[in-house]
């Protein structure tokens, strides 16, 4: 991991910690455990939205594979064809 990527995140999560507290001290109270399970639960949201979207991705990129692979098979047929 490079340096700037590492920097990055410990700069986000500083923002995030920085919004929790103020969020925390703005309602006078610092009852942590429903924030932190409200956080968690977004997290696990966000992650869920991700992985749709990479397995989407995936069958996109394998469907485009099978199409390429079959146009590729379909040139060497007609050029078999030519030759012969």
């Amino acid at each position: 991991m490079n340096n700037g990527l590492k920097y990055g995140l410990w700069f986000l999560g500083g923002l995030i910690v920085g919004a929790a507290g103020t969020a925390a001290v703005s309602r006078g109270k610092f009852d942590f455990k429903p924030m932190a399970t409200d956080l968690i639960s977004r997290g696990i949201d966000v992650k869920d939205a991700l992985l749709t979207k990479v397995e989407a991705l995936k069958e996109d990129v394998e469907d485009l594979t099978a199409e390429a692979r079959m146009a590729s098979d379909k040139r060497k047929a007609t050029k078999d064809k030519a030759e012969a």
